[in-house]
């Protein structure tokens, strides 16, 4: 459509040149918000959807049902956000989705994860061994909910509530793995820089402490101490992770500064493990680390 001097209304002039109009820049933006969305949660929500209407219920009816506002619901339902696996339990039970939804809840747990830290993942879920130093944070797979919470709410850039959520809710699902069926076999080496770094204060720290120690006594997790002022030791360099799959190929992982980088080469690889097991052999031993941690929480 054109005004009566022949221009597009939606255009306005700068310097010569055509701008499009706020209206436009709207348009474009929200266009681009729906680009980005991952096909597992729009897929999603288009089932939770049509089980809805089979069911005979509006967002409105079927929110206090599923224990969320018809916000919310929607959100899902377009596939802005991604449903959390309370929310797909409940409308299992409530929309009789006979596991479809259920299915994909790994799938739209994975979507959440950064682009970057997905070919990791992908390694981890097919391992049978799992080795992780971290000598500045308690590694992913052991915090509680509350010190990842102290995590993302101070990065930087700044993350808004949405994406704060959805990021420990992502952090807490991957956890999982460390009572899956068979078992893996999880070695964590953790600096003590880590344990004295008080993310979310004092408490959050106790309980991360006794979550640790909790962690600890399953019979396929070995958790240990890398003591400070011992001198050099080969951990110095920074946090890595080694992982063998099931078909026996070993990878390593590092990551800073919110970029990761997954190492296949056999060279580079068989460095890590000659680093972490030298790196073992200088931590203090899993009863001795226990009581460290246990000192720590205040606990004897």
């Amino acid at each position: 459509m054109t005004s009566a001097n022949g221009s597009n209304p939606t255009d306005r002039k700068k310097d010569g040149r055509s701008v499009p109009s706020p209206r436009t820049a709207d348009t474009a933006q929200q266009r681009k918000r729906e680009d980005d969305r991952p096909g597992i949660w729009v897929g999603y929500g288009k089932l939770l959807r049509k089980f809805r209407l089979a069911a005979g219920y509006s967002q409105e009816a079927l929110a206090p049902l599923l224990g969320y506002s018809a916000e919310q619901v929607a959100s899902v339902e377009q596939g802005r956000r991604p449903a959390k696996a309370p929310f797909t339990e409940a409308a299992e039970r409530v929309l009789n989705a006979g596991g479809v939804l259920a299915t994909l809840q790994d799938d739209v747990d994975f979507a959440k994860l950064p682009a970057f830290f997905r070919d990791f993942v992908l390694l981890e879920m097919e391992a049978v061994s799992r080795f992780d130093y971290d000598p500045l944070l308690i590694p992913g797979l052991l915090q509680t909910e509350e010190y990842a919470r102290a995590l993302f709410e101070g990065h930087v850039p700044m993350l808004d509530e949405e994406a704060i959520e959805d990021n420990v809710d992502a952090r807490l699902s991957r956890q999982k793995i460390l009572t899956k069926s068979p078992l893996v076999d999880f070695s964590f080496l953790i600096g003590e820089a880590a344990l004295r770094q008080e993310l979310g204060g004092p408490k959050t720290m106790r309980e991360q402490c006794r979550h640790l120690l909790a962690t600890g006594k399953l019979r396929n997790v070995a958790l240990q101490v890398v003591p400070t002022g011992g001198g050099f030791h080969t951990g110095l360099n920074g946090g890595f992770v080694l992982v063998e799959t099931s078909e026996h190929q070993q990878y390593g992982y590092f990551e800073s500064q919110g970029i990761g980088h997954v190492v296949a080469d056999t060279k580079h690889v068989s460095t890590f493990a000659l680093r972490y097991g030298k790196l073992r052999s200088q931590a203090l031993n899993v009863e001795d680390s226990a009581a460290f941690i246990r000192q720590l929480a205040g606990d004897q």
